[in-house]
């Protein structure tokens, strides 16, 4: 049986839809993790030093900030409560420049930062194997994010 013209536009215009849905959580995820990722990607010539917790509200943990090196000391800094941060604990961080906001450093806090592109190559791999077709990429572009969210979770 020979398939229409039509037919055939139809599978391009549903390829070239799910090819966008795909790119687009791909750039959401990215753009989102880099938000905080700069941040430990890019330190040099940033503050570096050790957190230690002493106290954590509703969104962020406080405590004072221990510089190593050229780092200026500081009483209080804020890190988002989201890092599976506890009270007494101490790891080092990155100061956010011009505030007193600091990202968890080393490879928990390189981890942490890419968690939105791991939870966009999960969903992106749904797509990829189902809307796209393509199975195998699809499972490897979503155990890439399960993997990626896995080692964050065991890193923390």
């Amino acid at each position: 049986m020979k398939r229409s013209s039509s037919h055939r536009a139809l599978v391009y215009a549903r390829n070239a839809a799910m090819g966008c849905v795909v790119l687009l959580l791909l750039v959401a995820g990215v753009l989102s993790s880099w938000n905080e990722a700069h941040h430990i990607v890019l330190s040099k010539g940033r503050e570096h030093g050790t957190m230690t917790v002493t106290g954590c509200g509703a969104d962020v943990c406080t405590g004072p900030f221990a510089p190593s090196g050229q780092a200026v000391a500081r009483s209080r800094v804020t890190i988002d409560r989201s890092v599976a941060a506890r009270r007494g604990e101490r790891f080092p961080v990155v100061v956010k420049p011009g505030t007193d906001d600091v990202v968890r450093a080393g490879t928990p806090g390189f981890l942490h930062a890419w968690v939105p592109l791991g939870g966009a190559l999960l969903l992106s791999g749904l797509v990829i194997g189902g809307g796209l077709r393509l199975s195998r990429t699809g499972w490897c572009t979503g155990i890439a994010g399960a993997a990626l969210l896995v080692a964050t979770f065991f890193a923390l």
